[in-house]
């Protein structure tokens, strides 16, 4: 299928790209586009214009400090994924980044655009979600920083307002005694996930569970967070974690799976995730 008749604006600046968005109401910005050209092949959105940033350098950005990582919106998947740096700082980020989709697309699409997507079955909402992060938004208004648990309003809805760009998001660097871990399963490796798991777990200076928090993909309308920390309890019963989870969690059914065997799932990759980040918490402390 072809897309509908739009208008095209290729801005070479921040600025200009800002006000291509201001004077074009109801527009889009095209960055990995892996998203959104099928959205548009499939006559599923018809934005009266298309504001290409891929010419806007200063986009292209990505900055690893001792705080934590900040994507700007042109930096592809693959890039944080292969990066060192970002992965020394935060190990969550490539850990997720290995599951979406296939590496063509990862090759393309964007970190922040998949944000800005706020597919709710998508692995990067989930991840800043748990992390605490943030997303930088930009408009000839001004700049404002929103936060991970503000952003995301719905499925396929972010708190971005008409002619606001997502420039960069911002991920916090893992604290000490501090693990991670990312499951998921799809029916086909590539798919959207029928349900994933990002765990964070922290220990204190005896080496007992301080603070654990699972981000959920796939079973909510927007990234699920809950903090397991009381479940767990400080030795780190997982499994009482992961019934927790089922307790919590009210899963919709659709084509691909129904609401119980969501639920199961879920539990099962939350006691997976834990045991597999508290086991890197541990690592860690002891180095």
């Amino acid at each position: 299928m072809k897309p509908p008749p739009f208008g095209y604006h290729a801005p070479r600046t921040l600025g200009e790209a800002l006000d291509a968005l201001a004077a074009t109401p109801g527009g889009k910005v095209l960055a990995g586009g892996q998203s959104l050209i099928p959205l548009l092949n499939m006559r599923l959105a018809a934005p009266p214009a298309l504001v290409d940033v891929n010419r806007v350098a200063e986009l292209d950005a990505l900055h690893v400090g001792d705080q934590g990582v900040r994507i700007g919106a042109l930096a592809r998947h693959a890039r944080v994924e292969r990066s060192a740096e970002a992965a020394a700082v935060q190990p969550l980020l490539g850990r997720a980044l290995r599951h979406v989709a296939h590496p063509v697309i990862r090759n393309r699409g964007t970190v922040v655009g998949s944000l800005a997507h706020a597919d709710p079955a998508a692995e990067m909402p989930a991840v800043l979600a748990v992390l605490g992060g943030t997303v930088e938004a930009a408009s000839v208004r001004g700049r404002r920083t929103i936060a991970a648990e503000a952003f995301f309003r719905g499925p396929l809805e972010s708190a971005l307002e008409p002619g606001e760009l997502a420039v960069s998001a911002f991920f916090p660097a893992a604290p000490p005694r501090t693990g991670s871990a990312f499951a998921e399963t799809a029916r086909r490796h590539g798919d959207y996930a029928l349900s994933g798991v990002a765990a964070v777990v922290g220990l204190d200076e005896d080496l007992r569970v301080a603070s654990v928090r699972a981000g959920f993909l796939g079973i909510a309308p927007v990234p699920l967070v809950l903090d397991l920390t009381g479940a767990a309890g400080p030795r780190g019963d997982w499994a009482a974690a992961a019934a927790h989870v089922r307790e919590r969690i009210d899963p919709e059914p659709d084509i691909h799976a129904g609401a119980a065997y969501r639920r199961h799932l879920t539990g099962v990759l939350a006691e997976r995730a834990l045991n597999a980040a508290a086991a890197e918490a541990l690592r860690r402390a002891e180095d």
